[in-house]
């Protein structure tokens, strides 16, 4: 179906006339990656309960079989996240091999701190010596296993924090932080990023050890250059600026990669741009100011972290790979030259301007085109829709244990 090919003129001859490259547009689209979570394609839920949908996989292989379908009809899918131990096999090997075989490669890996009864009062901030020991020998074995699948980041997040004031000592806590992340490390190889997430709150309510952006590259200059800052969009209160919090993190080249989802209230883990578009753009644009601006040192991890709860796994995951990659086109055809004069002028109604035609140019048929190019389908998600491969896997994958959260 070619009903985007008369827009792609229309669009393409506005574009140029404002001074956009639409050729190098399209192939900057192409060229973006964005990596998928494991844990998005199984079942997933709330604090009351999992629900269950048909098809799900039941284990980390079927999971990158699911992946393999969003790379092959959006091609800029190619590597999934793993979650260790909910992702956990006994030859880390075969994995590789296994996502290899499907034209994916694994990506970060992610420990979990936060399921272990043991871990109820903290794991690596718990006063008890032998959790912590515990929980950095969790951390150990997942540079182990990244060492294996031949994954380049490592991304711990801390549920670590406490409920009540007077429940811990937050001195002894931060020393606690710093000593196992010295160790931790120490252990990456020469090749792998640690990317330290953090948290506003939740689970724990009166505070967190690691809350916001300042606290993670605090620890990240004190562990050394291979030590970056994750910033997940739900992990921050209502009304901050994460855009400028992600040119400073630019600008200190501490900014290590992104969990892309979206919240309405708190780290509600909806789907990518499905609440605030417009944040998402402006992300976007400061992310392209700098890529730009020093491509050989732009290395940020773009990834998605998201709870389809409601959504169907893969569909909501093909939706969402695209939303990013429809912003970042947007971000690419800002009139730069015309932003930075207005901006030196201090023309402010012109600058904002400037921006918001960006935003509202509509670039799917410039993506449609890009994709045709290469063989891709034009719409991935009506390609998906129109495939088998939803109702194959309902019929083959009856029996056995879906692969959840627990």
């Amino acid at each position: 179906m070619d009903e985007w090919r008369e827009a792609y003129g229309l669009v393409r001859k506005e574009l140029e006339r404002r001074g956009i490259d639409v050729d190098w547009v399209e192939r900057k689209a192409m060229s973006l990656a964005v990596e998928t979570p494991s844990w998005g394609y199984g079942d997933s839920g709330t604090r009351f309960a999992v629900f269950h949908q048909p098809g799900v996989p039941r284990n980390v292989f079927e999971k990158f079989e699911d992946a393999a379908q969003v790379h092959r009809l959006t091609g800029i899918a190619p590597s999934v996240a793993i979650h260790i131990p909910w992702d956990k096999v006994d030859d880390f090997r075969e994995l590789r091999r296994h996502a290899e075989s499907l034209g994916l490669r694994v990506g970060a890996v992610n420990p979990n701190l936060f399921q272990d009864p043991d871990y109820k009062y903290g794991s690596i901030t718990h006063s008890d010596p032998r959790v912590r020991r515990k929980a950095i020998d969790h951390l150990l074995e997942c540079i182990d296993i990244g060492k294996q699948v031949g994954s380049k980041l490592f991304t711990p997040w801390f549920a670590d924090g406490t409920d009540y004031p007077g429940q811990g000592n937050f001195r002894w806590r931060l020393r606690w932080i710093e000593e196992t992340l010295t160790e931790v490390y120490r252990a990456l190889p020469d090749d792998m990023t640690m990317a330290i997430e953090y948290k506003f709150f939740e689970p724990a309510f009166y505070h967190t050890d690691i809350p916001d952006w300042g606290t993670s590259y605090l620890l990240c200059s004190k562990l050394g250059p291979r030590a970056k800052v994750l910033v997940d969009l739900g992990h921050h209160p209502p009304g901050t600026n994460v855009p400028y919090i992600v040119a400073l993190l630019l600008w200190e080249k501490r900014l290590g990669g992104f969990h892309f989802n979206s919240r309405k209230y708190a780290d509600d883990d909806l789907t990518v741009g499905s609440i605030d578009p417009y944040e998402l753009f402006l992300i976007f644009h400061e992310l392209v100011e700098a890529e730009l601006e020093s491509p050989s040192d732009f290395q940020v991890a773009y990834m998605l972290d998201q709870s389809h709860i409601t959504k169907p796994k893969i569909e909501a995951m093909i939706q969402s790979v695209v939303t990013v990659q429809e912003m970042y086109v947007r971000a690419l055809v800002v009139e730069r030259e015309a932003l930075r004069a207005a901006q030196r002028e201090n023309r402010v109604v012109d600058a904002e301007e400037t921006l918001r035609r960006a935003f509202w140019t509509d670039v799917k048929p410039i993506l449609a085109k890009a994709r045709t190019d290469r063989g891709l389908p034009a719409d991935p998600l009506l390609a998906y829709r129109e495939s088998d491969y939803q109702a194959k896997i309902e019929r083959e994958r009856r029996g056995g244990k879906p692969a959840g959260w627990a």
